[in-house]
């Protein structure tokens, strides 16, 4: 059997289908990525799922942000519980149907229910975290310090965004991903989302102390600096339904 096309890298969404899960809009965004060989991070993917690849290397991403307004389908967001800080680590991943998507590692939230809510719901692995978010002119600055039962880590980040800029290949590859893979109760599910293209600005780092990412396995990248480093003010967001990732179907 041959293998399946992967679908084009696009900053527009394809159409979502069906019912609206969950709405939010992601704000104050900073991405940070450190390119691997795929070969070290392909333990990390759910079955069905491989990293994916530009011009032979896959991405670690760290990504501190602001939710704000998330909300149940269509509806407004839940007061104090839809509003709170996150950062995450992720991967870039495509499954056997030609799907590319997003792997997380972590997600670090200081909201202890929608940690726990989420990871119960979705078994995606969300971790208790003290935040702050501070802005001060042009420099965005960003903590975390995990609260998670049996895992020491903690965070700072700060960087200086300057003007926008019209994406890149790197840019789309990394953040116009309309869909999550995660491992839940024995299959590999896709739950896809849509949000306009990302409005992107440069950005420069201006401190980088980070344990989040050896907190799940990859010790040694954020002694080196990051190979992109973008800014985002943001985008709204709408998630579907899960579907089997093996299969290209909702259950």
């Amino acid at each position: 059997m041959s293998d399946p096309v992967v679908e084009p890298v696009s900053a527009c969404p394809p159409p979502l289908r069906g019912t609206v899960m969950m709405n939010q809009s992601w704000r104050d965004l900073t991405f940070l990525h450190w390119a691997v060989d795929p070969a070290r991070v392909a333990h990390h993917m759910p079955p069905g799922v491989r990293p994916d690849t530009l011009d032979g290397a896959t991405y670690v991403g760290l990504i501190p942000f602001r939710m704000v307004d998330a909300g149940v389908g269509r509806g407004p967001g839940v007061p104090w519980l839809g509003t709170f800080l996150e950062t995450n680590v992720r991967l870039y991943s495509v499954d056997e149907t030609g799907r590319r998507g997003i792997v997380f590692l972590s997600l670090d939230a200081d909201r202890s229910a929608v940690v726990l809510g989420a990871r119960a719901a979705f078994g995606l692995p969300y971790r208790w975290a003290r935040m702050r978010y501070s802005r001060s002119g042009d420099v965005h600055t960003y903590d975390a310090r995990l609260r998670h039962p049996g895992t020491r880590a903690s965070s700072h980040v700060a960087v200086r965004v300057g003007a926008p800029r019209r994406s890149t290949g790197l840019d789309d590859f990394l953040s116009a991903r309309w869909g999550l893979h995660v491992r839940w109760w024995g299959r590999t599910l896709y739950v896809p989302n849509q949000h306009e293209p990302w409005p992107v600005h440069d950005a420069e780092v201006v401190a980088l102390e980070d344990g989040l990412m050896a907190s799940v396995g990859l010790p040694d990248l954020a002694s080196r600096p990051p190979d992109h480093v973008a800014f985002s003010p943001g985008v709204f967001t709408e998630f579907g339904l899960p579907g089997d990732a093996r299969r290209g179907r909702t259950p």
